[in-house]
């Protein structure tokens, strides 16, 4: 053999082996423990969802999957952290629909949200609450638009993110009231605040509040969605209520860095779609509040994209502006 010979077989030899590595990679996952991190503070409803996949994941792969919360910046830490993490499977977000938020409210994230993450499958859906101090002289949805229409300003609520304001400020629009934004840091001490009457009221998901409305710490006011509460039974929906287009729901779901294999992201995403359908696993979601809730690769890019012209037009109306 010659040496153009020789040099050309070890060519072809490493052109092969380098095409044979990263399908070997996607034909073995996961081979190791897989990451999924959450932008949100530790303890709160996303960690529980995330300990959930991941114990699920873990036990039907054989590989260890570990949660870590990134907390802070209105999940936009987390979520670039996720972003600019390597695609290869090994590291996935836990996000909601704040991400298609904030893909709005800022005008300069550090992250593209639609071409630097590749979603995979959406996981659940939580409704979102509106909740008053028992003290608040009003115990349905139009006597407390009254109650804001004659006390202009005077009412307030608290919100903890992008999602339970954009709530609050649509609440606002269409109701013609002008109950007054008090900001928190975090979910726990917002809700806290109102059954200690420090606030007047909130928007908060459905899995936060349940246990505080059973026992009247918090009195429902109004719930989102399509239909009531099976753990709130008596609380109506907005619709019901006489509001028919407040229409905010939280969604949250697995998305991966742009450029994972799509093999990869299949398989993910195969493996949501058959855990969903696990009546053990609806009922562990049930019991924390969570409705499953299934969307496909595409499904879940199209409802980002319909989320993102949604709740732009809120933030518009609402003249909602953050500091960049």
């Amino acid at each position: 053999m010659n040496a153009f010979k020789a040099a050309s077989r070890v060519v072809t030899i490493a052109v092969l082996m380098a095409v044979a590595a990263p399908v070997q990679a996607v034909e073995d996952y996961p081979n190791r423990p897989i990451r999924i991190i959450t932008p949100y503070a530790a303890g709160g409803s996303t960690s529980v969802l995330a300990r959930l996949v991941g114990q699920k994941l873990t036990e039907d792969w054989g590989q260890q999957v570990l949660v870590e919360s990134r907390g802070g910046g209105d999940t936009i830490i987390g979520t670039d952290a996720a972003a600019k993490s390597q695609a290869d499977g090994y590291t996935l977000l836990l996000n909601g629909t704040t991400l298609v938020m904030n893909a709005s409210l800022y005008p300069k994230l550090p992250y593209d949200t639609f071409k630097d993450l590749a979603p995979i499958a959406t996981v659940t859906i939580n409704e979102h609450c509106l909740v008053v101090h028992p003290s608040v002289p009003a115990n349905n949805l139009q006597e407390l638009i009254a109650l804001a229409k004659s006390k202009p300003g005077r009412l307030n609520y608290a919100s903890t993110g992008t999602s339970t304001h954009l709530s609050s400020e649509l609440f606002n629009i269409l109701a013609g009231t002008k109950i007054q934004h008090i900001p928190y840091k975090g979910g726990g001490q917002s809700i806290t605040d109102v059954i200690g009457g420090q606030v007047d009221m909130t928007f908060a998901v459905s899995s936060n509040i349940i246990s505080h409305v059973k026992n009247g710490r918090l009195k429902g006011i109004a719930v989102s969605g399509k239909k009531r509460l099976s753990a709130l039974p008596q609380m109506p929906t907005f619709a019901e209520a006489g509001m028919p287009d407040f229409d905010i729901s939280s969604w949250y779901g697995l998305l991966a860095p742009a450029g994972t294999a799509k093999e990869i992201i299949d398989k993910v995403s195969a493996e949501i779609a058959r855990m969903l359908a696990l009546p053990d696993f609806k009922d562990k979601l049930e019991a924390q509040g969570f409705a499953p809730f299934l969307s496909s690769t595409e499904q879940f890019a199209a409802l980002m994209k319909a989320n993102y012209a949604k709740y732009a037009a809120v933030i518009k109306t609402a003249n909602i502006k953050v500091n960049d």
